[in-house]
């Protein structure tokens, strides 16, 4: 990849210009670039050219982030989880953050480069870096690979190293994640789902009429009727979208903005439970001591006026 045309580059200025998160760039080798990622936005849209070339490999550390990719596919990664996509296939897609945040690490492969440039350690190995998309099954559609120990060795010690040794470990790694694709097996792996990008569309639009008034309850049946989606489907986009089953999003989500209503609201405990869904203030009061261990009254004593 010449550092000129980096899809990072053109990523990076538009998140400079959106002020919706910060990217920070490391070009490791010829050929090979990592970015640390942070996003907070719910939906970012990046455009960049269709880098046919380019292995991507996305590993999420916090948050949730999803690709509604070319094709019509849509994949979404939580903590752990890793996805792996040629650049042609996001050339110009949409990046959706269903919790509002992400931090993660991207990784780039620029094959053709690496293969007119060829690393001594991949030759060393006998690494043919050209045929790993067709090895790895991409065939133009994503791979995503959910959270295990052996991603997680690769990985998770990349967001804990020291500003003067960042460079020369993230090389070690980078070599390391390398030989880890090369000896991956799909076939032989669990993967995450993947689901239609009008699926998608269909539970965003669920979610919004969920969270519009939380004093309304919808059950499964009704919502399957009203976006003719059948209930099994429902579920499992739902899930994959937002990394719970509907019933413990939907709990959490309004035991969440109750507490937002008690550090900067001035209503009585009563109406804020009536306000998040729940019909009677002792099942809110047992609800909410069950999540944050404290009563009601107790959280607002404490975090009064905080955000």
């Amino acid at each position: 990849m010449t550092m000129d045309r980096s899809p990072f580059q053109t990523s990076e200025r538009q998140l400079e210009e959106t002020e919706k998160g910060k990217l920070r760039r490391f070009a490791l080798f010829p050929g090979i670039e990592l970015s640390q990622t942070c996003l907070f936005s719910e939906q970012i849209a990046l455009e960049h050219e269709a880098f046919a070339q380019v292995l991507e490999i996305n590993h999420c550390r916090k948050g949730r982030i999803g690709w509604d990719m070319r094709g019509g596919t849509s994949v979404y990664l939580g903590p752990g989880d890793l996805g792996i996509h040629t650049m042609d296939c996001c050339a110009v897609s949409s990046m959706s953050l269903p919790l509002g945040h992400y931090e993660g690490i991207t990784i780039a492969l620029d094959l053709e480069q690496l293969e007119q440039e060829p690393l001594p350690f991949l030759q060393e190995a006998g690494i043919q870096i050209r045929s790993l998309p067709q090895k790895l099954g991409l065939r133009g559609k994503p791979l995503a690979l959910p959270a295990t120990p052996e991603i997680a060795h690769v990985f998770d010690p990349l967001y804990d190293v020291s500003p003067q040794l960042q460079l020369p470990y993230y090389k070690l790694k980078v070599l390391e994640l390398i030989l880890f694709l090369e000896e991956l097996v799909p076939e032989q792996e669990k993967q995450l789902g993947q689901y239609h990008s009008k699926q998608v569309e269909t539970i965003k639009e669920i979610h919004d009429l969920l969270t519009a008034d939380l004093r309304q309850r919808y059950t499964i049946e009704e919502l399957s009727r009203r976006y003719l989606i059948n209930t099994a489907t429902l579920k499992a986009v739902f899930k994959a979208v937002y990394s719970q089953p509907i019933g413990a999003y939907m709990k959490e989500y309004r035991l969440r903005r109750a507490m937002e209503l008690l550090r900067q609201g001035d209503g009585s405990i009563g109406e804020i439970a009536e306000q998040v869904g729940y019909e009677s203030q002792g099942n809110f009061t047992e609800a909410f001591k069950a999540m944050t261990r404290i009563s009601p009254t107790e959280y607002r004593r404490r975090y009064r006026g905080t955000l």
